[in-house]
């Protein structure tokens, strides 16, 4: 693989001040021109710096953020933007979000390096950062910094009029009854446990047998998700659920598209995969996003999971945004 070659030598490096956030929104507006050529589903009105400034700021306007923007002579040439968090699963860190960087690719490694250095010396050593998958010259700015690829954000187009669901034979998809919560818990289950195997090594803490009763209880009543099993000789061997894009607080504005459906959550037994399950389940949520009305798919994984890469991919959902993560010993 070849170096990182600098596009950029020499910059001016500021801390970004609000009288600064113009210039990135500018910047911000222009990276979101440029991603729309790659991904179309993203929604248009970003291209204007003064519908892509009020995320900037509202990113700035967290506790303890900080950031930092290079100027090339008088003009701002990239920004970087990150925000500390403490959290259960990962711990104290910082997110660079999907609005927070922007601008030419050395100059935003610049400006993480000035950012970085502030971060360490407040303790945070672990960091995040959200950025286009269709910007390889950023991508590689972030890997040339010990950033790693840790999940993709993905999109695909809708099932066309004539599509229809496949399941193979003695295989049932349908929605869920009060006698299935039992199979529905198991399932709960079988994701975080896959992920906190190799290669993926999540840290994500298993609720309790009540709080997860309790919060699969309260999903199942909640109009805004809906519920598919698959079953499989008479027992209940897979689940989806599907729901808007707009209710996941993982997807960034920037990076939702004005209408999808977002695929939430898939999981088979172990002892059933391989049966088909979770392509048929697919299957019934593409075609359910088609008669909602939804204009894209959307899903996300982590792409150690190398189950769900695989998966996901072969069923058309392109990567339009990547999760990097960077651990600082």
């Amino acid at each position: 693989m070849p170096e990182y070659a600098p596009t950029m030598t020499r910059c001016e490096i500021r801390d970004l001040t609000p009288a600064a956030l113009d210039d990135a929104a500018v910047l911000l507006a222009e990276r979101h021109r440029r991603h729309r050529v790659a991904v179309p589903a993203l929604d248009p009105k970003y291209e204007r710096a003064s519908e892509a400034r009020p995320i900037i700021e509202q990113l700035a306007s967290r506790d303890g953020a900080i950031g930092a923007i290079a100027y090339d002579g008088a003009s701002a040439a990239g920004y970087a933007l990150f925000a500390p968090h403490s959290e259960p699963t990962w711990g104290v860190n910082a997110w660079a979000d999907d609005g927070a960087t922007a601008g030419n690719s050395e100059a935003v490694r610049n400006c993480y390096a000035r950012v970085a250095g502030k971060l360490v010396d407040a303790g945070i050593r672990s960091h995040w950062a959200v950025a286009p998958s269709s910007d390889t010259d950023l991508g590689d700015a972030w890997f040339s910094m010990s950033f790693g690829l840790q999940a993709a954000y993905a999109l695909r187009e809708p099932v066309g009029p004539d599509f229809q669901p496949q399941a193979r034979d003695g295989m049932v998809i349908r929605r869920p009854d009060q006698a299935d919560f039992p199979a529905l818990l198991e399932l709960d289950h079988v994701l975080p446990t896959h992920l906190g195997m190799s290669p993926v090594f999540s840290t994500l803490k298993m609720p309790s047998g009540a709080e997860a009763e309790a919060e699969l209880a309260e999903d199942l009543d909640n109009p805004k998700y809906t519920f598919w099993v698959a079953e499989h000789e008479g027992r209940v061997i897979s689940t989806m659920v599907g729901l808007s894009l707009r209710e996941s607080q993982s997807w960034g504005s920037l990076m939702k598209p004005v209408s999808a459906a977002f695929l939430g959550y898939a999981a088979t037994l172990p002892a059933a995969r391989g049966l088909g399950a979770g392509r048929a389940l697919a299957d019934v949520f593409m075609a359910w996003a088609r008669d909602e009305g939804y204009e894209w798919l959307a899903t996300d994984w982590r792409t150690t999971n190398i189950e769900a890469d695989r998966t996901w991919r072969a069923i058309g959902f392109r990567p339009a945004f990547n999760r990097l993560f960077r651990a600082i010993p």
